[in-house]
């Protein structure tokens, strides 16, 4: 509610007031994901009829951010699997019990997913590929993250979170890779549920601690 309030409050200001306002860039700085801000998704062929899209509503992250040296930035991000969500109503046939079941995700024996960085490729004014190692259903493989810097501000009076900075990621893994296997199609085939999997993550990330002018 307080976070509403104060968007609320900030977008009342007119357009020249806000566009007046130094906010700074995000300084270097441990910065962590705002919840109400960060959503990972992914996305699976189903049949063939259609792209089957989830999401896990439990995503923590932390950030060594430097804009300065961009290559030596690193982060570390847990997901909870029991948090996905499928919007199926949890009736007869609860739908988020089955994908997130033995079968498939497979939380009862390994309830967290983690990604830790390993190396980061600036590619672009604003882009770069962060590899690192994701280890899910009890198997470790790396992965590379097309990543995005979406920009942020350094302070800005309305925000109490502090310092906030923005990011869009994509990759693409084969969840056969890590050792689930469960319906994928035979060679020629889409009578089943897809291999490759299409992952996204939006997220602002904020720290308190950063120094305010």
């Amino acid at each position: 509610m307080l976070r509403t309030l104060i968007l609320s409050a900030f977008l009342a200001l007119p357009a020249a007031a806000q566009e007046e306002m130094d906010l700074g860039s995000p300084p270097a700085g441990t910065y962590t994901t705002d919840p109400a801000h960060t959503r990972l998704w992914f996305i699976v062929d189903h049949l063939g009829f259609s792209k089957y899209l989830a999401l896990f509503t439990k995503v923590d992250a932390t950030l060594q951010f430097d804009p300065d040296h961009p290559q030596a930035m690193s982060v570390t991000a847990t997901v909870d699997v029991g948090s996905l969500e499928t919007h199926n109503p949890a009736t007869d046939y609860d739908f988020n019990a089955i994908v997130s079941g033995v079968d498939l995700l497979n939380a009862p024996a390994h309830p967290e997913a983690t990604f830790v960085s390993t190396k980061v490729e600036v590619t672009g004014s604003n882009t770069a590929n962060v590899t690192g190692d994701l280890t899910m259903n009890g198997v470790t493989r790396p992965v590379t993250f097309a990543a995005t810097y979406n920009g942020g501000w350094g302070h800005m009076p309305l925000d109490p979170m502090g310092a906030r900075a923005g990011f869009s990621l994509a990759t693409t893994i084969k969840r056969s890779d890590f050792g689930i296997d469960f319906g994928i199609p035979e060679p020629d085939s889409k009578m089943g549920v897809g291999d490759e999997v299409q992952i996204f993550v939006e997220t602002e990330m904020t720290n308190p601690d950063a120094p305010k002018p």
